[in-house]
Formats: structure tokens, C-alpha cells, sequence
């Protein structure tokens, strides 16, 4: 399966109107709970700002002071990805430039590996969303309005239908959305 999980304000911005991520940084509760579904995946296809967002993970020492940073850059170096980027050369870490289309990737990254694969990036995601790629979205939403900002989810031209799998409320208040896209009904 590919997923698209974010965190996201309740009126659906992943960024702030200045592209800042700030308002949306987990506690301690909610790392633990990424690091458990970033263990899951096989494999991670990332625009080139989430790229160079995660890249400390991977470069910086600092970021492994605590159990809980150490077991999540463990993680996250383990874990291959590809980064889709107009402007970069070469990407670091456990790390390759994406050659293909995206519907090509996913499909590369799906055949490599039996566990599920997440997607990550504004515009990457929504150029998978179009394509009728992505199967979950997870979201943390944040009880925060920001008015502005990066869009979680691209305008569609046709419905998408969702099962609600999972809810979780955080004790900072962050609720954890899991949808699963419905099979089409066929004609």
C-alpha cells in the first residue's frame, strides 16, 4: 500500500502561510507512535523540502541525544528513499534521485519490498493522489487554524471515498485521522 501521512492544521494546511512547520513538532507520545509506524514501511518517496527536512536524521549527530531520536535514526537511515527534485544533484544517506515517473516509483518501490511504502511532500503526494496511487491517509491534526499555507490535499476532479480505520486522540490534543481508499464501484 502507498501512504500519505502529515501532520496537518484543522483547516488542512501542512505548512503555515510562511512554509514553516513549526506549529506541528510532536511530543514525546506521538514520536513514540511515528517511530512504530516508520518502523512498517519498506521504503519512503519524499519531495526534496521534506527531503532536506529529514536529512538531519541521517547527518546529524545530535539528533540521536535521546533513546527516542536515537531509535528513530536507526529507522529512518535504515529505511531506502527516493527523492523526487528538479533542482538537486545528489541526495545523501540511505538515499537515491528518483529517475522515473512517479507512478514508475511507486511501482519500483511496491515490487521491492512486501511492506507498505509512504509518500511525503505536498506536491508529490497530490501528483499521486491525481494518479489514483495512494490507498491511506494518516493524518495528525493539530488543533491549530492557519489560514493559509500548504494545501495536505490537492483539488480533485472526481470524489475519492474512505473507510475510517482508526482515530486516536493524543494527549496534547493532536487526533490521528487513518482513512483507507474504498474500491471503486465498478460499472
Amino acid at each position: 500500500m502507498l501512504i500519505y501521512s502529515m501532520s496537518v492544521s484543522v483547516d488542512g494546511f501542512i505548512t503555515d502561510r510562511s512554509g514553516s512547520f513549526g506549529w506541528g513538532g510532536p511530543n514525546e507520545e506521538q514520536f513514540r507512535f511515528h517511530i512504530s509506524q516508520v518502523r512498517e514501511l519498506g521504503s519512503y518517496l519524499c519531495g526534496r523540502r521534506l527531503y532536506e527536512t529529514m536529512l538531519p536524521w541521517e547527518t546529524d549527530p545530535s539528533m540521536r541525544d535521546t533513546e527516542p531520536g536515537a531509535a528513530f535514526a536507526d529507522i529512518w537511515c535504515a529505511l531506502p528513499k527516493v527523492v523526487f527534485s528538479r533542482t538537486l544533484d545528489s541526495v545523501q544517506g540511505n538515499a537515491r534521485l528518483a529517475e522515473a515517473s512517479v507512478a514508475d516509483e511507486v511501482a519500483a518501490a511496491l515490487d521491492a519490498t512486501d511492506k507498505d511504502i509512504s509518500i511525503g511532500g505536498a506536491g508529490l503526494a497530490a501528483e499521486a493522489i491525481e494518479l489514483g496511487l495512494v490507498d491511506e491517509l494518516r493524518m495528525f491534526r493539530y488543533p491549530i487554524i492557519l489560514g493559509g499555507g500548504t494545501p495536505f490535499l490537492p483539488p480533485v476532479t472526481e470524489d475519492i471515498q474512505l473507510n475510517l480505520i482508526e482515530t486516536r486522540t493524543f494527549g496534547s490534543r493532536v487526533i490521528f485521522e487513518h482513512y483507507r481508499r474504498t474500491e471503486r464501484p465498478r460499472a
